[in-house]
């Protein structure tokens, strides 16, 4: 069984700071071997992804948020992260985190866990 469990959400002003976690929970799988991702989703928008970690630590991120994002993991505490910085009304989203045990699928949505989502809300 697998679980995702997101936290951190928050409202910001722009130009501000957020850290989101991701903790996820298994068993019988290394937490090491999985493939995640952070995605966001607006109202009346697509889910869109938003950054992406492979099991050896490249990652991916979109071109809205490159530079201003980061994402990493910490093994040891089965945790995923999301730090942004220099927040804009524009990220203003539903945060999600996802993850694959079996295959890396990048930023695309074809992941196969999903956690309940975090919300961030940036004024301007």
């Amino acid at each position: 069984q697998v679980q995702l469990v997101e936290s951190g959400g928050g409202s910001v002003q722009a130009g501000g700071s957020l850290r989101l976690s991701c903790v996820l929970s298994v068993s019988g799988y290394r937490y090491s071997s999985y493939y995640m991702g952070w995605f966001r989703q607006a109202p009346g928008k697509e889910r869109e992804g938003v950054a992406a970690i492979d099991i050896d630590g490249s990652t991916t991120y979109a071109d809205s948020v490159k530079g201003r994002f980061t994402i990493s993991k910490d093994n040891a505490k089965n945790t995923l992260y999301l730090q942004m910085n220099s927040l804009k009304p524009e990220d203003t989203a539903m945060y999600y985190c996802a993850a694959d045990p079996y295959s890396w699928v990048g930023r695309s949505c074809n992941y196969r866990y999903w956690g309940q989502g975090t919300q961030v809300t940036v004024s301007s």
